[in-house]
Parts: C-alpha cells; sequence; structure tokens
C-alpha cells in the first residue's frame, strides 16, 4: 500500500508558501492604506486565500503576524547604519549621511509597518519586547564602536559610551519617522531628505568626535 505521508520536504514547503502569502498579501493591504490595526484576521486569510484555522497554525496571534512583518523592516531600517558603525570612518561626515540616506529610504519603503509596530509596541508587551530587543542589538553595536574608540583615545575620556549610543539611536530613529511618517505630496517625496540626512550626519559625528567643551570658568 503506497503511503499518503508526505515527504516533509514538500510539507515544509507548502507551509512556508502559506506563511510567505499571508506576509505579502498583509503587506499589500496595508500599501492600500488600510492601517494594520484595522486589518481583520479573516479579511487576510480570505484574501491570502487560507483558512482562518490555517493562520493560526502560522501567526498565533496579530502580534506575531506583525513582528514577522516587521523582522525585515527593522533589519533594513538599521543596515547600512551597521555597516557605517563597523567601518574605519575615513570618508567622515560623508559617510554617515549617505548611512543616514539610506536609513532615511529604507524606512519611507517600510513606513507603514514600522509606524504599526510603534503603535502596537505602545501596549502589546511582544512586539514591544521585540522593538526593545532589536534596539539593543542595535545599541551593542554602537556601544562596542565606542567602546573601540575611548581605548584609542580619539573621542572624549569623560564619554559614557552606553548611554552616548542610546541617545544616538533613539535620535536617530526618532527623527527619520517623524521625517517619513506621513505620505509626501506625489513627485516630491525626497523633499527634505538631504537637509535631514546632512544634520543628523554632523549630530553624529560631533557627538562622537566632536572637541569636548571647556570647562566652565570658575569665579575668580
Amino acid at each position: 500500500m503506497a503511503s499518503t505521508t508526505q515527504p516533509r520536504g514538500k510539507v515544509r514547503e507548502r507551509r512556508e508558501d502559506v506563511r510567505r502569502r499571508v506576509l505579502r498579501t498583509t503587506a499589500e493591504m496595508m500599501a492600500d492604506g488600510t492601517p494594520y490595526t484595522e486589518l481583520p484576521v479573516q479579511r487576510i486569510a480570505e484574501r491570502a486565500q487560507v483558512a482562518r484555522s490555517t493562520f493560526y497554525l502560522h501567526f498565533p496571534d496579530k502580534s506575531r503576524l506583525l513582528i514577522a512583518l516587521a523582522d525585515e523592516a527593522v533589519e533594513a531600517l538599521f543596515a547600512e547604519a551597521v555597516v557605517w558603525w563597523r567601518a574605519d570612518h575615513a570618508d567622515g561626515v560623508d559617510g554617515v549621511a549617505h548611512a543616514m540616506r539610506q536609513m532615511i529610504a529604507a524606512y519611507r519603503e517600510h513606513r507603514r509597518v514600522l509606524h504599526a509596530l510603534g503603535e502596537v509596541a505602545g501596549y502589546d508587551p511582544d512586539v514591544a519586547e521585540f522593538w526593545r530587543d532589536r534596539m539593543r542589538r542595535f545599541t551593542d553595536v554602537v556601544q562596542a564602536r565606542l567602546d573601540t574608540e575611548l581605548r584609542a583615545g580619539t573621542v572624549d575620556p569623560e564619554m559614557d559610551v552606553r548611554t552616548t549610543a542610546q541617545v544616538l539611536i533613539w535620535t536617530v530613529e526618532r527623527t527619520v519617522s517623524a521625517h517619513c511618517r506621513h505620505d509626501a505630496p506625489p513627485g516630491d517625496e525626497g523633499a527634505g531628505d538631504e537637509r535631514i540626512a546632512r544634520t543628523l550626519a554632523r549630530s553624529i559625528w560631533l557627538t562622537v568626535y566632536g572637541i569636548p567643551p571647556a570647562p566652565p570658568r570658575r569665579p575668580s
């Protein structure tokens, strides 16, 4: 009697196909202008042509769906910045500006998912922990570089590297988020991108490598 059991590879392939369809469908529905929080599971499942029960096999709840969507978006958001922090910085402020331009472009591309991530993280503990974990990972990259610079004597010896890393990361993320939050008029999507990129680059460079301020004068 022939076995009715599907080979494991086929089962895995089918599961991956269902997962991709659900993620792609959700992204398409958000691109149509529907906020993530207003997307019912039933509508997502119907449009992806999967049973509701099948949806829940892959994503136990909408939080897990959002985390899966955001994983790629967050990776794209920080990718170029990670490259810069690990580089030799021989290109100075121009190198930072390039990383900021790429970050702005990535945020704009994934804006709806990243906006949903920030919104849902405000009340969902699983999504909040995912976002904090990704920010911690990036903070670790920046802190490692600042530690290296501190040991080399190329930055202010009084620098608190962990706090500096956190301030830089949140400043950049919040600035880029605010800049890219809303749809720009057609043909004007990049308005202000260069100013934001250059200003962030200068702020980062001066924070890391700038000359420490002179100590306050003591009254004579």
